[in-house]
């Protein structure tokens, strides 16, 4: 491997190619991983020990969006800065009303992968954050997200209907069939915000690919999900503020408040069930809008406490998410894009909040830890 001038890291201890593949070392060199030595002066290597992970994968957060809708470019760095410092390299960003385009060329922020802007009904939304439209034009706003984004497109397929008093979809069947043919028409691929039972079978049946928090995942969608091969990313850390949420609503909403807290009390049991059947499950932080940035550690946590075993909570933010979004890990001449541990995360994936180091695109930079999640 060409070695481009710039210092040369050594890292020694245990190098996680693979769940179950574990190198000694590794080098990056020119801002690329070998497992070939190079013919250089010890004067320029620089050792690092620990163990090694690529970079952590968050696949549902939101770059440029806080509760009140989109931030300016300082906040917008700041957010991508704290998930850097967490490990978090490649940021799938599931909706934001924000332009961050400007974020894929900053060589010092975290790889990002776009998925334009929400798209939802009028008042069926947060204010703020989405394209509101009717259904007849969600085909053609499918369409427009799919070209001014990374190959995804976010819709909002349920929220609380006022008039209902509880969650309900906001789509009708023939309009989400248009969307979905019209995405994947453009080489796109759909994802659903969902917290309801009722919006699953039409979203499914359209063509879905993906579900976002899916808390309402039943025997018969679920049966949907795994013959379609469609994933989930549960937001875990998000679901658990439920009862918080519901509490909020009890006085006007009551029978929307109680859904919620059903939905809070399986949570755990829909993730590991959909997990148990073969649904690619990845870890999402949903941070941006009320959640913190900087989380996605705390998710693999969740991911555990829900019951998947150690190594697959692992995969759902590096191996096999970095593969689900097109992005490379730990092989001979991946770029350098990785997290340095003080301890093998095979054992406990509490190791994840706290990074001794992060590279990325081969520059070394300390690793900070991660940001708390506030209490429900």
């Amino acid at each position: 491997m060409a070695d481009s001038g710039a210092e040369v890291l050594h890292v020694r201890g245990g190098v996680l190619v693979g769940p179950d593949d574990v190198r000694p070392e590794a080098w990056v060199v020119g801002g690329r991983v070998t497992y070939e030595r190079p013919a250089l002066p010890a004067r320029r290597v620089q050792p690092v020990d620990g163990w090694v992970l690529p970079g952590l994968a968050d696949a549902h957060c939101h770059v440029g969006l806080a509760a009140h809708g989109a931030v300016d470019e300082a906040t917008t760095e700041q957010q991508a800065l704290t998930d850097r410092g967490t490990g978090a390299l490649l940021l799938r960003d599931a909706g934001s009303p924000a332009d961050t385009r400007w974020v894929q060329g900053r060589e010092d922020l975290p790889r990002l992968v776009r998925a334009g802007r929400h798209i939802a009904r009028p008042r069926r939304y947060l204010r703020g954050y989405a394209h509101e439209v009717e259904p007849e034009q969600l085909a053609a706003t499918v369409r427009e997200q799919a070209r001014a984004g990374d190959g995804w497109v976010k819709v909002v397929g349920d929220w609380i209907d006022r008039d209902l008093g509880d969650l309900a979809p906001l789509w009708p069947r023939d309009a989400l069939e248009a969307a979905m043919a019209a995405a994947h028409e453009e080489g796109a691929r759909v994802t659903a915000h969902t917290f309801s039972e009722d919006a699953l079978r039409d979203l499914l049946e359209a063509g879905i690919d993906c579900l976002e928090h899916a808390t309402g995942l039943t025997d018969e969608t679920l049966r949907l999900v795994v013959d379609r091969g469609v994933a989930i990313v549960p937001t875990l850390v998000n679901i658990g503020t439920f009862p918080g949420i519901a509490a909020r609503g009890e006085a006007k909403f009551p029978r929307y408040a109680a859904h919620m807290r059903r939905l809070h009390a399986r949570r755990y049991d829909t993730v590991r069930t959909a997990w148990e059947a073969g649904v690619p499950v990845y870890a999402g932080s949903d941070s941006g809008g009320s959640l913190p940035h900087g989380i996605v550690a705390h998710e693999v946590a969740e991911l555990v406490r829900a019951g998947l075993p150690t190594r697959a909570a692992l995969a759902a933010a590096t191996w096999d998410a970095r593969a689900w979004l097109g992005h490379p890990g730990l092989e001979e001449g991946d770029p350098a894009d990785l997290v340095v541990l003080d301890a093998d995360p095979r054992e406990d994936v509490r190791v994840l909040q706290r990074p001794r180091l992060v590279v990325l695109r081969g520059r070394a930079l300390p690793g900070a830890a991660a940001t708390a999640v506030p209490a429900p």
